[in-house]
């Protein structure tokens, strides 16, 4: 029996759901998203809140189970609060600015690298060292963060690169005489 799976999603107020078939439709004060359930499972909205049910108990409908309760749950949550992923900047001459709906780095290339923010997100540099990255799709902007991370990942002998606020850079001891 899968725990997450047991649980019902609450809808906060001001949000709504709608199922037809096997596609679930969560309407909020931020926007509009939509989940295709398998086959395994069965979606319903009973109330205030989703429920979902597995349709029979082969592996696969009890895996399905829990991970299309949960992807129900993001939907809830992006349409009510949003998601945001935090980046810090460090190291000399390494700085971020936005133009339009472009990134501009500065990451010791000998040119800037532009980073064209996709549709549905939204990228802010409101200090030189700090980029925010938001939206209602949790996957969405975890891929734009990661995307930007990529440009220079933080390197274990100085620390410089571009980072998760919250990540940890391992520091490694340097050449010795």
């Amino acid at each position: 029996m899968s725990r997450i799976g047991k649980k019902p999603v609450d809808l906060p107020s001001g949000v709504e759901a709608k199922v037809s078939g096997q596609t679930i439709e969560v309407k909020g004060p931020k926007g509009v998203r939509t989940f295709k359930a398998t086959d395994d499972v069965t979606l319903s909205v009973e109330g205030n809140a989703v429920s979902v049910e597995p349709r029979g108990k082969s592996k696969r409908a009890r895996q399905q189970w829990g991970m299309s309760r949960t992807q129900v749950a993001n939907l809830v949550e992006g349409v009510t609060n949003g998601f945001k992923k935090e980046l810090e900047i460090s190291g000399v001459g390494y700085r971020a600015q936005m133009q339009g709906n472009t990134l501009k780095l500065s990451l010791g290339y000998s040119h800037d690298v532009n980073f064209e923010v996709p549709e549905g997100v939204t990228v802010k540099a409101d200090k030189p060292t700090e980029i925010s990255v938001e939206g209602i799709d949790q996957q969405l902007v975890g891929q734009v963060a990661a995307n930007i991370r990529e440009w220079r990942k933080p390197e274990p002998y100085k620390g410089k690169g571009i980072k998760y606020k919250d990540e940890y850079v391992f520091r490694k001891e340097g050449k010795k005489k």
